[in-house]
């Protein structure tokens, strides 16, 4: 069995979030009648459906006395909701049974008195998922529960549960696990593994989880079997999970950034790619890094890096770290991130260079018949023809965009040549979709049908 599985908590003062430990404690050792439905909310992997296991089991112990809070994990009840086969306790998932059919049979089968237990308990996983007109349903039982039922809803989405459904329950957060926590948990298995692995492994390991006890569980379990009985130490995790030297890496690339040096940046991203390093941890690292640099107030530490420069930093980081999860190519988000801060450095700075009033009153869409441009020199940033297309592109694909920016473009006899020194961004640009896309700009911009070339220039 798996290490999530195996050591799943069975009793309240398992549970490794120390949050929802105080909120569950609370409710049972309560004098107040237990609320008769519940709403867990939060990430993936936090323990939602153990803790409502272990709620349905405090809700039905034979031995457990009012005011107490541990189920005695002994009695008929309490054993057989743990293994799953407890006939007045059933799981249902919303996303296989999201539908009003669904919603009406079970409203049908709750009206029945439980079989053995004290109270029929359903927990529904990922509620989001069930439709509007179940949600209408289900919102109809909450509102006129029998007394012998009780609901725990599970959802990581909790934005797209209706108001009226969470009015009608009592919510408990998941938050994403703390550094503290995860370490709980892997000390826990680690112990009932008899693992041989080091406090510096138990953190490394806890910092690549993502906030997530299941993911800490699942690198713990992978490292475990890797090692078989060997000790793990810090350098091999390190060493696993592409990770070694990681604070210089970070430092490097605030280092470049700081100095516009796109190049740089571009190929020590490339380079962690080709190690095969870890982009959501990295980019997670990096911004972690950051902070504690506004945090502190040291620009100097950061490469002179100004307040304001960090703030646009943290903007570009945090959307790309979100979309690194979607992304087919993991570093590619980090990569537009970089280019088009760069970017965006450079003409910044270009701007306090006092230019002829003429060259402002220019028509944007005023272009030479042959026009060459890059966006990495000071020229490109006020050359209408690239900037524009950039700023056209940005309406329909923000990440193509992104790429224009590393690349320069040359426009003659209706034919566009589009170079880039980087290859990935080359088949990007290349991609049937995008090169229509782009055609179609340039044709609209200059009233000509324009013939697309990409290049690459190294």
């Amino acid at each position: 069995m798996v290490f999530y599985l195996k050591y799943r908590p069975q009793k309240v003062s398992e549970l490794d979030s120390e949050e929802v430990r105080e909120k569950l404690s609370s409710v049972l050792s309560s004098k107040r009648t237990i609320p008769h439905a519940f709403l867990f909310t939060g990430p993936k992997g936090l323990g939602k459906t153990s803790a409502a296991r272990i709620l349905a089991k405090a809700i039905n112990c034979t031995n457990r006395k009012p005011g107490e809070i541990e189920p005695c994990n002994k009695c008929l009840q309490c054993k057989s909701i743990a293994t799953g086969a407890n006939l007045d306790v059933l799981e249902l998932d919303g996303a296989s049974n999201r539908g009003i059919d669904e919603i009406r049979d079970l409203r049908e089968k709750i009206r029945l008195s439980p079989v053995s237990a004290f109270k029929k308990v359903y927990i529904i996983d990922e509620v989001h998922m069930l439709t509007s007109e179940a949600f209408n349903a289900l919102l109809k039982t909450l509102e006129e529960p029998p007394s012998h039922a009780s609901f725990i809803l599970c959802t990581t989405e909790a934005h797209k549960v209706p108001p009226t459904i969470v009015s009608r329950c009592f919510q408990i957060n998941f938050p994403q696990a703390k550094l503290a926590e995860l370490t709980r948990s892997l000390r826990r298995i680690s112990k009932g593994e008899n693992l041989r692995i080091s406090d510096e492994a138990l953190d490394s390991i806890a910092n690549l989880s993502g906030g997530s006890f299941r993911d800490a569980s699942k690198i713990l379990e992978e490292l475990a079997r890797a090692f078989d009985g060997k000790k793990i130490s810090s350098e091999a995790v390190e060493e696993s999970y592409k990770i070694t030297s990681l604070d210089r890496r970070i430092e490097d690339l605030v280092d470049f950034l700081s100095k516009n040096n796109l190049k740089g940046a571009i190929s020590l991203i490339n380079s962690l790619e080709s190690s095969g390093s870890d982009a959501r941890f990295f980019t997670e690292s990096l911004i972690s890094y950051l902070h504690k640099i506004l945090m502190s107030n040291l620009e100097e530490e950061s490469g002179k890096l100004s307040i304001p420069q960090i703030k646009e930093l943290f903007e570009l980081l945090s959307e790309s770290y979100a979309k690194i999860k979607i992304s087919i190519f993991p570093f590619l988000p980090l990569e537009i991130a970089v280019i088009e801060w760069c970017s965006s450095n450079v003409e910044s700075q270009s701007l306090e260079t006092k230019k002829p009033a003429s060259a402002t009153k220019a028509s944007a869409r005023q272009w030479p018949a042959s026009a060459s441009l890059r966006t990495g020199s000071i020229e490109a940033k006020h050359g209408k023809m690239l900037m524009d297309l950039i700023e056209e592109v940005k309406k329909v694909n923000h990440s193509v965009a992104g790429v224009l920016r590393s690349c320069s473009i040359s426009l003659k006899n209706g034919i566009a040549v589009l170079e880039t020194p980087y290859k990935f961004h080359k088949e990007k640009l290349d991609d049937k979709k995008n090169k229509a896309m782009l055609e179609k700009i340039l044709g609209e911009m200059t009233g000509k049908k324009i013939s697309l070339q990409i290049e690459l220039n190294k």
